[in-house]
């Protein structure tokens, strides 16, 4: 989901998103970019990786999580 997360803030070439992503292997990134391409979540073009509409409804459904993760983590 950190991919998903990391694209809503735009488009992105692979090594950008690599930047983005920040500890994930290339090989990684690039299984779940594969993963998350054929569950219709994301699309490349020629501009790079970019979140479908799928994508982006189900970044809506995860942003909440943000908060609960952030008041969470101040707990400890």
């Amino acid at each position: 989901m950190g991919i998903i997360w990391k694209l809503n803030e735009g488009p992105c070439s692979f090594r950008v998103l690599q930047d983005r992503c920040e500890s994930i292997s290339p090989t990684t990134l690039n299984k779940r970019l594969k993963e998350l391409t054929q569950s219709f979540l994301i699309e490349r073009t020629v501009d790079g990786y970019y979140l479908t509409e799928k994508g982006k409804e189900i970044f809506q459904l995860l942003h909440p999580l943000e908060t609960w993760a952030r008041d969470w983590a101040k707990e400890f």
